[in-house]
């Protein structure tokens, strides 16, 4: 039997090792989350978003062992804290959401007739996971579907394998049915079976575009539902009337956070020719203050990418572009931890570079940003729109009726005006192009876990 293994990005030890669940697991898995999801769908909302906010009490309670387990698992400093104050954001934002969103929609009334739709729990849910945001990413789609009356199967990333076990440890605690979540050990070829089998009534998959294409080609046929949310490469434009020193700080942030490993993370800026200059001094002063090293000490601002591979993908897109007139501003002496054939990767950022580089269209998912300078809005949009991908896009303006009107040009699932690389629990969290397709986070998110059920009671006759 295979085994799942996360090897840390850190010192390159083994961080965990589990078996890949057998076929007779996975079939005990399903019937038991059958039967739980039965009587789980019964159970008045009030009653779930109760057993919610448990579970999300019982997560919190394991937050200090969680930082430096994630720091070993893919690289994140542990002086960031983890993602625990943003999981209660979106957890507590979900839970209060739920009665607006799981409410029956009820036509104007009719003589002699009741009518309504009810919203009803599509069944089991499987949420694939990614690595890079291991519990913000999975609680998206997990705390809605239970919510909704699912029940879920958890397949998390072989990065982050022991992200997996600490939500099911704090779903056993907080008094779920025994049976309505399980976290299993899959790998692609187990998780491709338990898909097009039909076992399972909807797949909320985070990942890269390749992975997503399995999964999409996995349920043909099946016609369960399938939620995608794919690569990025999002841009930020910067208008002349931004508050410059406010840009440059929230934009390094957006490229740099995470090793520059986050869904929405800036990889690309465009700035008015009327504040490039000081921009892009202003940029490169500030990445040049980042400290990389070990992310389990304090002073750490930029641990390693999550896996070797990664980083020799960024390695590649800023060697292209330098190869190709591209110019790199940030000294790599400045970070002497940076070392070839390691997870170790220097932030670096490019000018001189345009779109015949895969640096500025190709995601890079790392700490590498290109800066193209623009004349205008509508140049600005055109670049902007050069590109697969169609996740966030931020406009940093004090123009707000300017942000509105360049955003509704901007092929991309969210637009953002003076800030960026946040998921609102309230907003839609989409996307278009090979971003993917469906809907998580606010009610639309909730209507992708459910199905409609229409009722028409002829009381009069």
């Amino acid at each position: 039997m295979n085994d799942i293994v996360c090897i840390s990005p850190v010192d390159g030890s083994e961080v965990a090792r589990r078996p890949v669940a057998s076929t007779n697991q996975i079939d005990a898995v399903l019937a038991g989350a059958r039967k739980a999801q039965v009587e789980w769908a019964a159970v008045p909302l009030a009653e779930r978003k109760s057993v919610m906010l448990a579970f999300l009490e019982a997560m919190r309670a394991q937050n200090d062992e969680i930082v430096p387990e994630l720091a070993m698992q893919m690289g994140r400093p542990v002086r960031y804290g983890g993602e625990l104050r943003s999981f209660e954001e979106r957890v507590r934002g979900l839970v209060a959401l739920s009665d607006e969103a799981l409410a029956p929609i009820v036509p104007a009334s009719s003589a002699g007739l009741r009518r309504m739709i009810k919203r009803v729990p599509a069944g089991i849910v499987l949420v694939v996971a990614p690595w890079n945001y291991p519990y913000l990413t999975a609680v998206n789609a997990i705390v809605p579907a239970l919510l909704a009356g699912n029940a879920v199967i958890l397949k998390h990333a072989s990065q982050t394998l022991l992200a997996g076990e600490r939500f099911q440890a704090a779903m056993d605690k907080s008094g779920l049915p025994k049976g309505l979540f399980t976290a299993l050990a899959l790998d692609h070829a187990s998780t491709e079976r338990l898909i097009s089998s039909r076992s399972v009534d909807h797949v909320s998959f985070t990942g890269s575009v390749a992975g997503g294409r399995n999964i999409e080609r996995a349920a043909a046929g099946t016609f369960i539902g399938v939620g995608l949310e794919l690569g990025g490469k999002d841009p930020a434009y910067v208008r002349p009337d931004a508050s410059l020193d406010f840009a440059i700080e929230q934009i390094v942030d957006g490229a740099f956070f995470n090793s520059g490993q986050c869904c929405c993370g800036i990889e690309r800026v465009y700035v008015h020719e009327t504040v490039y200059d000081r921009f892009v001094e202003g940029f490169a002063e500030l990445t040049s203050a980042y400290r990389l090293g070990n992310p389990l000490q304090q002073d750490t601002t930029l641990g390693p990418m999550a896996a070797i591979r990664f980083a020799d993908l960024v390695r590649a897109h800023t060697s292209e572009a330098v190869a190709a007139g591209g110019r790199p501003l940030i000294d790599p002496a400045r970070f002497p931890e940076t070392r070839e054939g390691t997870a170790y990767l220097m932030p670096q950022v490019l000018v001189d570079v345009d779109h015949t580089m895969r640096v500025m269209t190709e995601e890079s998912f790392g700490p590498v940003v290109g800066i193209m300078k623009v004349a205008s809005d509508a140049a600005a949009i055109e670049l902007m729109n050069d590109s697969p991908y169609g996740l966030t896009a931020s406009i940093w303006t004090e123009d707000a009726e300017a942000a509105e009107t360049i955003g509704n040009g901007l092929a991309t699932g969210t637009v953002f005006m003076n800030r960026c690389d946040y998921v609102d629990p309230g907003l839609a969290w989409t996307g278009v192009k090979d971003t993917g397709r469906g809907a998580s986070m606010s009610r639309l998110g909730f209507e992708a876990l459910t199905r409609p059920k229409s009722f028409h009671l002829r009381v009069e006759h």
